[in-house]
């Protein structure tokens, strides 16, 4: 067959680009979110080579420019660079409560929806759909700051009917990603927290914990703070990939020592243990862990929900493509063959040989390091001596988010929260 017999109907009109890795990015796109109203489809139509990276049609603009980086893959292309955008909101609430029982606490505080860390496994990506924006690029670059969240918490410590029990600190999104540097939301919390001698649990991948020492120590001495440093891996090529913007494994290693050293108590969790790409250094995880000075552990197997699953296996593809296809299959041997099952008791560790074989390899190695689990951990927290604070200071009315997005953005927004109290379903 000559090319003259080939119709120009038989030929694409555009090709789909291949996924490239984005340089300290870990989602590999801007995977649409379930509510966005608009559907995006990267393509190369042979007009821009920079383009291809998924910064073409809507994903282009301010948000996406080139900057020179250097493709992973190749080592020469430049690839578009995310910057990252930090809105300030002001939150109509900020205690959330579960009844879950898969996990230790009931109530919890996040200063932040999104986290520019950009851990592609991270099970809170899918509250970015809820604000019409993607769970993929655009949760690790369009951080939400709730500016408020020191005077709601004062205001609902203040209230009559207030009970309280340990608030969990940062478990949706870390309370010390890069931002809180300059905003210090997370310190104002936890000088209210301190004021009122009220408990607290903090779990994080940064070393920003570290600033905090003076006041955690202090509460630490009454057994009213402590927390949990997170070390997925202690490689650090897979962690640059992984979890892009967080704390190298070593420095983690050195924070848990540093938080020791300081009187506060420091768990150690390895989480999400992934097949055959973190899994191989559970124990050394832990010995280490245990080394540094961390008294307890725990673990989380790989947690795929909704949007999460095509972004973890696009991050596959771009990074492990020789074993994306076994790292799913056992996965899914864990997961009821399925990506994800979210019922109470199987997703947090899973089920079959597979995942009793992960569980025997932790309780041995925490045993054998006379480590403790992690799951009573709250209960040593003491909430008897708190104290409403003495003033309670006026709140500003709740507001839409102030920082301007686009319009297209902002019309997106408000249509995905309609039916939702605050935009943001918390995920645990």
């Amino acid at each position: 067959m000559s090319d003259s017999d080939i119709s120009a109907e038989d030929e694409p009109l555009f090709i789909q680009p291949p996924l490239k890795a984005k340089k300290g990015r870990g989602a590999v796109s801007n995977l649409q979110g379930r509510y966005e109203l608009l559907t995006r489809e990267a393509i190369d139509d042979g007009w821009s080579q920079g383009d291809a990276g998924g910064c073409s049609g809507a994903d282009a603009g301010a948000n996406c420019p080139t900057d020179g980086s250097i493709d992973v893959d190749t080592g020469t292309d430049p690839v578009p660079s995310w910057k990252t955008q930090v809105i300030e909101e002001r939150a109509k609430t900020i205690l959330s409560r579960n009844q879950s029982p898969d996990v230790p606490f009931s109530i919890s505080l996040n200063p932040y929806r999104g986290c520019e860390h950009g851990c592609i496994y991270c099970f809170a990506r899918p509250t970015h759909s809820y604000l019409g924006l993607s769970p993929g690029l655009d949760f690790e670059s369009k951080i939400f700051a709730k500016v408020n969240a020191p005077e709601l918490l004062r205001r609902e410590l203040a209230k009559a009917s207030y009970i309280p029990e340990p608030i969990a600190l940062g478990v949706n999104t870390d309370a010390y990603q890069p931002c809180e540097r300059e905003l210090r939301l997370t310190r104002r919390v936890l000088e209210v927290l301190h004021e009122c001698q009220h408990p607290v649990a903090l779990i994080t991948k940064s070393s920003l914990i570290e600033r905090d020492i003076d006041l955690l120590a202090d509460m630490a001495s009454r057994r009213q703070a402590m927390a949990a440093v997170t070390i997925t891996t202690l490689d650090p090529t897979i962690a640059r990939t992984l979890e892009p913007r967080a704390a190298a494994p070593a420095r983690r290693l050195r924070t848990i020592r540093t938080l020791t050293d300081a009187g506060i108590p420091v768990g150690v969790s390895v989480a999400p243990i992934i097949p055959f790409v973190t899994e191989p250094d559970l124990e050394r995880i832990l010995a280490a862990a245990a080394e540094a000075g961390a008294i307890n552990a725990g673990y989380v197997m790989l947690r795929l929900p909704w949007e999460v699953s095509p972004l973890f296996r696009q991050w596959l593809e771009a990074h492990f493509p020789d074993r994306a296809a076994r790292v799913m299959n056992r996965v899914r041997d864990m997961r009821g063959g399925k990506d994800y099952d979210a019922s109470f008791g199987k997703r947090m560790h899973g089920e079959g040989i597979w995942a009793d074989v992960i569980r025997q390899r932790f309780e041995k190695t925490v045993a054998r390091l006379g480590m403790g689990v992690r799951s009573g951990r709250f209960k040593g927290l003491d909430s008897s001596r708190f104290h409403p604070p003495s003033v309670a200071s006026a709140v500003a009315p709740p507001v839409e988010v102030t920082a301007k997005i686009g319009a297209s953005g902002a019309k997106n927004m408000r249509e995905a929260k309609k039916g939702k109290s605050d935009g943001q379903r918390e995920l645990f």
